[in-house]
């Protein structure tokens, strides 16, 4: 199989969101106490899980937490009830690691993202960056000159649609002009991402470990597609 286009998830596919100690350092519990290394992670967990309620929300921040990546506005209501209830009670706290945590440009890229971005560019093959998400991720991309190698970027708060919808991905092969059986889809997510195959693409899956710890599988999937 030939394929003309690649889309790529953008979370936990060719960036993650690494904990980064001196944003949790200062965080502290009810009782005034520091969390420990266990609950920072956990932490860090919850807010970057690709699907799945990670806290019991009331009526009001459920409809926030299943509409989140269409509406910046829900995202940021839902997510600071999400720390606080994961041991940020303190609402200046929460709001400043919420605006870390949603600054792109915090991000930290797979060791082989760029080789990839720059390799499939250089295929003449279509790249797109399609992600569930309320943020504007390009400036991740555009500090790096990454975004040179991107097409589209198609980001659910902008289009109105989030996977596993299929109009998402429709938005997506129509944007980058080829047929969904000449696209590959590389995600994180079998639920999320895989839905690409309900309106024909081919599907990739990437596991979401730390950036040390997945050197080059992106480049293993592209070698493993034909696509370099």
């Amino acid at each position: 199989m030939t394929f003309r286009a690649v889309l790529f998830d953008f979370s936990g596919t060719v960036f993650r969101l690494e904990q980064d100690e001196t944003w949790l350092a200062d965080l502290t519990d009810h009782e005034g106490e520091s969390l420990d290394i266990e609950a920072q992670t956990e932490l860090m967990r919850r807010m970057t899980a690709p699907v799945g309620q990670v806290v019991d929300l009331d009526e009001e921040h459920l409809h926030a937490w299943n509409h989140r990546d269409r509406d910046p506005v829900l995202h940021r209501k839902v997510y600071l009830e999400v720390l606080k209830q994961s041991g940020v009670p303190h609402a200046d706290q929460a709001v400043a690691l919420y605006t870390r945590l949603i600054d792109p440009t915090q991000w930290t890229p797979y060791p082989d993202t760029e080789a990839v971005l720059k390799g499939v560019s250089g295929k003449g093959v279509k790249l797109g960056v399609l992600s569930n998400i309320a943020f504007d991720i390009r400036p991740a991309f555009g500090r790096r000159g990454w975004d040179a190698y991107v097409d589209e970027f198609i980001l659910s708060f902008e289009v109105g649609a989030v996977k596993p919808e299929p109009e998402i991905f429709r938005t997506a092969v129509e944007r980058l002009g080829v047929d969904p059986a000449e696209t590959l889809m590389v995600g994180d997510s079998e639920e999320a991402d895989g839905a690409a195959r309900e309106i024909g693409c081919a599907f990739a899956l990437v596991e979401p470990l730390p950036t040390t710890e997945r050197p080059d599988a992106l480049l293993t999937v592209m070698r493993a597609h034909n696509v370099l």
